[in-house]
């Protein structure tokens, strides 16, 4: 025992937060905080599991203190040295970053929207609104007004399941117009993502009153803008993985489709047809939630401890509300089918 030596003492400070700062698995660094007392102060002194979050997901940066809610609130009593209670909020921070480090590596995958919120445009509204591309039967598709300027822009508008989760990808199917001549592709030519919430806090509805591309900028606050990805012209289901997980704060999605690649022959006007929306990624509710603080884009983390982390499911948990309506409205489709009727006229949009 006299030979053993804690080489955190002797390596210094910096050195050894460069060492540790190496880890990358959450459960490392817990049991590098399990070693020793010594070992478990110097992680939780210097906000190793914090930083930890930080790198993961840079978004966190907005946070401005973290809440852990319990079922009753006890109010501790400001007695003691300023030092012990600066000791306690780093414990606290500590738990909730060791916390959500853990849950955003094992929570379950599963698909994260919720409902369809608006579109910049619509085509014979409606009959091809932006809540069929929830649906992933084909005979169902937003479809965009036509315009004569191939280069207008469209933006679809999305409701994650919750406030607080993570983005992995996005896949998109571009909608193929099988009885139109040609067979032709309603394609964009690229698309980008962007991630918020809406500037009113009092309803979704309500701030987007009047909302029309790009005027979006003026209902949501936006805390995360992705690269411009091309689209290729293929009515396949096409996977748009972001280059690192995001951590959507605020619940919002914006699709924004750049570009049109196809023309319509009837009317000669250009337009953007979608089939399929699908977002995957983890919500980490109900163990997490936000409290953003107006337009600033800060926001206070908050942790239900009242949340088992091992009653979360291991299998991904499918929205029920939206399979009930995606299944009746292709079951209708299918009747119309069977009875001779033809869902959408065979020479145009219209």
């Amino acid at each position: 025992m006299e030979a053993c030596m804690d080489f955190l003492d002797r390596l210094g400070l910096d050195l050894s937060l460069k060492i540790l700062m190496y880890l990358e698995d959450p459960s490392d660094l817990v049991r590098v905080s399990s070693v020793s007392r010594s070992w478990r102060h110097f992680v939780i002194a210097n906000g190793l599991c914090q930083q930890l979050c930080l790198r993961m997901f840079p978004q966190l940066s907005r946070v401005v203190g973290v809440i852990e809610l319990k079922k009753c609130a006890v109010i501790e009593p400001t007695v003691g040295s300023s030092y012990s209670v600066e000791l306690k909020d780093l414990e606290k921070d500590h738990r909730v970053y060791a916390f959500l480090a853990q849950v955003c590596t094992s929570f379950h995958v599963q698909e994260c929207i919720s409902r369809a919120i608006c579109a910049s445009s619509t085509d014979s509204y409606p009959g091809k609104r932006i809540e069929n591309t929830l649906s992933p039967c084909r005979a169902f598709y937003w479809s965009s007004k036509g315009q004569s300027n191939p280069a207008v822009p469209e933006a679809l508008i999305y409701e994650l399941v919750s406030e607080f989760c993570i983005i992995t990808e996005i896949n998109i199917c571009p909608f193929q117009a099988y009885f139109q001549y040609g067979s032709p592709i309603y394609s964009a030519k690229s698309v980008r993502f962007r991630m918020g919430y809406p500037r009113i806090r009092t309803g979704i509805r309500k701030a987007l009153l009047d909302y029309s591309y790009p005027s979006a900028d003026d209902k949501f606050i936006w805390t995360y803008t992705s690269q411009e990805f091309p689209m290729a012209q293929k009515s396949d289901m096409q996977k748009f993985k972001l280059p690192e997980p995001v951590l959507c704060v605020g619940g919002i999605l914006q699709i924004e489709l750049l570009g049109r690649a196809q023309r319509n022959q009837v009317d000669d006007l250009s337009y953007i047809c979608m089939t399929f929306i699908q977002v995957v990624g983890r919500s980490l509710s109900p163990a997490f939630g936000v409290e953003i603080l107006g337009p600033s884009g800060k926001f206070v983390l908050l942790q239900n401890k009242l949340v088992n982390f091992h009653d979360q499911p291991n299998e991904p948990v499918e929205n029920a509300a939206l399979l009930v309506r995606s299944s009746a409205r292709d079951l209708r489709h299918i009747v119309k089918m069977l009875h001779g009727n033809v869902l959408e006229p065979i020479d145009g949009f219209e």
